[in-house]
């Protein structure tokens, strides 16, 4: 009879996705006493993480009205999960390695676990320095993923050419175009002169419920979205997924400076005040950890949220205020948010609301969690469009990374719907320092 592989969880990859107990079809599930321990300590907060824990926590309590726990209980999916106990956890574990860390314990216990011979092991930690040690000690050891397909190259949703410049120049005689390829909804095509690479054009990829699938050649706007016009192929493109009405939800990716939630706002703006497809625009940045209380700062809830959104205050007054913004003498963005027609609120208590006909935009989406993401995105109510903007590179969540965070989760997940778009802007400009430190910082 062959041997089920054992996987042996981390409390990490629990408390980032309960569901875990179930990622492993016909396998054997091994969760160590240790990390049911570690599990208790969080159960009592309030935030994604304390949550989990609870559903982990009831979770495997359900399946100990099935069976014994030590001895394994089936699961609905085929695999076994058991919890697994032992005494001298020190055996064969090298001093250097400190007995009171949890996260020594689970080694310890895989050791112990090796040591049995009863199958084939993985560590499955989101931990690297873990997954490290795991390596060191003879462990196999791999991250957490779930069941998202997603590879470590993440979604850009764009494919560059170079053409010659007769090429382009007939491209740009043509609205539509074709060219060979698998493409995904709303990706787009930049064509760019091989030898004059600031010369560019861009089609999106349009696939029709009914007729024939096309690239169709985005507008000029060059002109630009409330003083601010596009400076590279990224740009134009993320203003043209932004400004679209049949897309319900865009994704910016991109290092610091590249000008995700300037272009957002710019288009809100446009959009509320100038076009009125919206009543508002709700902007929200994750208070990190996500969940907890603002704490208890004086002041109203506005007051206390300022230091967390003050990139988006400082955006707005650009916008807004600055003498570089043709709109520069419009209300103050002060005015604006006095009127309720901007909105800065903490994603704290968002869940259960419904939020129609708004402008919506979720800014550092990279600290989310892809159940918070769920949670966000399903708040959107009809005529609501919503924008989720950061960079999977700089990350605060200790329980993602850059593949497993809500944002990466959400572009990864959405490409093949009609109704979203996604970029990933390459290049900053905020200035020519800001771009050589985010580059070679």
């Amino acid at each position: 009879m062959t041997q089920r592989t054992r996987y042996l969880l981390d409390t990490n990859v629990l408390l980032y996705d309960p569901d875990a107990l179930l990622a492993f079809p016909d396998g054997e599930v091994i969760v160590p006493i240790t990390v049911i321990e570690e599990i208790d300590q969080f159960k009592s907060e309030v935030s994604e993480t304390g949550r989990n824990a609870r559903l982990v926590s009831k979770a495997i309590d359900q399946y100990r009205l099935t069976g014994s726990l030590s001895a394994g209980v089936e699961q609905k999916n085929g695999s076994r999960l058991r919890v697994y106990v032992w005494n001298q956890d020190g055996d064969g574990v090298p001093r250097e390695l400190d007995l009171r860390r949890a996260g020594n314990r689970v080694l310890a216990c895989g050791l112990r676990l090796k040591a049995e011979d009863n199958g084939p092991l993985v560590l499955v930690s989101q931990d690297t320095n873990i997954r490290i040690k795991a390596n060191a000690l003879g462990i196999e050891a791999v991250g957490y993923e779930g069941e998202r397909p997603l590879t470590e190259e993440l979604y850009s949703g764009y494919h560059m050419r170079e053409v010659t410049a007769g090429e382009l120049e007939r491209y740009r005689q043509s609205e539509t175009a074709e060219f060979e390829g698998k493409f995904h909804p709303g990706e787009g095509m930049i064509l760019m002169d091989r030898d004059h690479p600031e010369a560019f054009l861009i089609f999106r990829y349009r696939r029709q419920q009914k007729g024939r699938d096309e690239f169709r050649q985005i507008l000029d706007l060059s002109g630009g979205i409330w003083g601010i016009s596009p400076r590279n192929p990224q740009q134009a493109l993320a203003f043209a997924l932004l400004l679209d009405p049949e897309l319900s939800i865009v994704t910016l990716m991109g290092k610091a400076g590249t000008g995700k939630t300037l272009l957002a706002l710019a288009v809100g703006l446009q959009m509320m005040m100038d076009e009125s497809t919206y009543t508002k625009i709700l902007v929200s940045r994750p208070i990190f950890p996500m969940g907890k209380d603002i704490g208890y700062l004086p002041g109203t809830v506005q007051e206390k949220l300022e230091p967390w959104m003050q990139p988006i205050f400082d955006n707005l007054e650009f916008l807004i205020g600055s003498p570089v913004s043709k709109h520069h003498s419009a209300k103050g963005y002060e005015a604006l948010m006095d009127q309720g027609l901007i909105n800065i609120e903490p994603l704290t208590y968002i869940r259960g609301r419904s939020i129609p006909n708004q402008y919506m935009i979720v800014d550092e989406a990279q600290n989310l969690t892809p159940h918070e993401i769920k949670t966000i995105v399903t708040r959107v109510g009809t005529g609501t469009k919503i924008v989720l903007t950061g960079d999977p590179y700089q990350i605060d969540n200790p329980y993602v990374d850059s593949i497993s965070n809500g944002l990466s989760h959400v572009a990864e997940r959405f490409k093949e719907q009609r109704l979203a778009g996604h970029v990933t802007l390459m290049r900053g400009e905020r200035s020519n320092l800001a771009e050589m430190a985010a580059n070679i910082l």
